[in-house]
């Protein structure tokens, strides 16, 4: 019996070798090229396509093509609308990743339940779970009542002839890496079963206008396993982040040809499935503690919506050779940028200290204007001095340790009044043609030092 001849095929861009490498030519990744069965040639007569793949459409000049306004569906989960730019887009697919468990089949079901209860035809396609375990969760969810297909299936010709027979308007597919397509000798879960399924599914979106929703496996560096062409196809890539020993989720945009990807979604996990937070400052700051050294609060811009976070700082003298620089929540590197900053513009002395930073509530600061709340948080825990409870600090650092500018500064004020801070510190020149709210003691700094000077950190103990 003659061997099967196999091939090796990089899981990131899907590019195919006759023998295996450690390194991808294409993509240039390390250690992704995966054996696999090498498929037979397709005879002369299959190689024919079923329909030509251009339109010959005649080109056209953007002030002649008429607007057309995109039809928009309510899920009726606000936070996945925010995320989404305002509801679901007919014709549209969505990618849906995250850890196992964190919550992205409940979250599709309620979607499905809502929808279907507006009089929707929804179609949930499961290749992992039956029936019965759809049904089980939908009862534990209390929408058991919800009036929706399902189909446990793994065959996407099936899916298509069932999808053509009902018509949807929403469909779900948990997950796009359990599905294939028989007349192709990869198993499911490879790149070319993922790649084919994807592109059936986008055909059969934008023909048909149903929405389209998948959920994608990660792998264990968090991005979404199968092929990068994969997030390319899709119209939005949405992520849940988050531990799952904690109870908020984030539901975040990291892609969305229909809106924002600055938008964040929060959720909180109970037995009753994913509840939407609102009032997502709020929530985050009811467990802080007030009048304690190394904690502070700054108001973070997570698209059109102003969050504010508990920022905190342990610093304590090291029993060791080189002192520990831990963060969580904040990139490494910019921390250790920040504490030279301190020690050099400020005088601070770190050199001996164990730093150790943290981000209330499992979230995850980016942007610059979190700096000058991590430099505040780090001097107070050093010198053992507590910021008062109705102060917000926010600004980013240069290296000359100057403040610089922040975006939405009015924003972020108003938020911070909303919840009943009377004084924030802001950078000097963010202060041009803002209003201020009569309550609220506002403060513009030009460096680090004036910054910790004000709140009291810089005097002699």
């Amino acid at each position: 019996m003659a061997k099967a001849k196999t091939i090796y095929v990089c899981s990131e861009c899907g590019y195919e070798t006759p023998r295996w490498l450690g390194k991808c030519p294409d993509c240039g990744s390390w250690n992704t090229l995966n054996e696999q069965e090498a498929v037979p040639a397709a005879k002369p007569e299959e190689k024919k396509l079923r329909r030509a793949p251009g339109s010959d459409a005649e080109a056209a000049k953007v002030s002649e093509i008429p607007d057309e306004t995109m039809a928009r569906r309510s899920s009726g989960i606000g936070e996945l609308d925010r995320v989404l730019g305002g509801g679901v887009v007919d014709g549209s697919m969505v990618l849906v990743g995250g850890d196992p468990g964190i919550g992205k089949s409940t979250l599709l079901t309620q979607l499905c339940a809502n929808m279907s209860r507006e009089g929707a035809c929804v179609l949930y396609v499961s290749g992992e779970e039956s029936a019965r375990q759809v049904k089980l969760r939908t009862r534990r969810l209390g929408c058991a009542d919800a009036d929706f297909y399902v189909l446990s299936e793994n065959d996407m010709n099936t899916v298509e002839k069932r999808m053509q027979q009902l018509s949807p308007a929403i469909m779900v597919v948990d997950s796009i890496q359990t599905m294939y397509k028989p007349d192709m000798a990869s198993a499911p879960g490879s790149v070319s079963q993922v790649r084919e399924c994807a592109a059936q599914l986008m055909r059969l979106a934008k023909v048909s206008g149903c929405s389209v929703f998948l959920v994608g496996h990660v792998t264990k560096e968090g991005s979404i396993a199968g092929p990068r062409i994969l997030e390319h196809m899709v119209d939005a890539v949405l992520y849940f982040e988050g531990d799952r020993q904690h109870q908020y989720r984030l539901l975040r945009a990291v892609k969305n040809r229909f809106g924002s990807v600055n938008e964040l979604g929060m959720f909180e996990m109970s037995e009753r499935g994913m509840l939407e937070v609102e009032n997502a400052s709020e929530a985050l700051l009811s467990e802080r503690a007030h009048d304690t050294s190394g904690a502070v609060v700054m108001c973070a811009m997570e698209g059109s919506r102003p969050l504010l976070t508990d920022v905190q700082a342990l610093v304590a003298t090291t029993v060791f050779g080189n002192p520990r620089r831990m963060a969580s929540g904040v990139d490494q590197g910019r921390l250790a940028l920040l504490l030279a900053v301190l020690e050099k513009r400020v005088g601070l002395r770190l050199y001996d200290q164990d730093v150790y930073i943290n981000i209330a509530g499992g979230m995850s600061l980016t942007e610059p204007a979190a700096d000058l709340a991590l430099c505040v948080a780090v001097a107070s825990s050093q010198r053992n001095l507590p910021i008062g409870g109705d102060w917000a600090v926010m600004g980013e650092v240069g290296l000359a340790g100057e403040v610089r500018a922040i975006s939405q500064a009015e924003r972020r004020i108003a938020e911070c009044a909303r919840l009943g801070f009377t004084s924030v510190i802001v950078p000097k020149y963010s202060l041009r043609g803002i209003r201020v709210p009569e309550s609220m003691r506002v403060i513009g700094v030009e460096t680090v030092a004036q910054a910790l000077n004000e709140l009291g950190l810089l005097r002699k103990r």
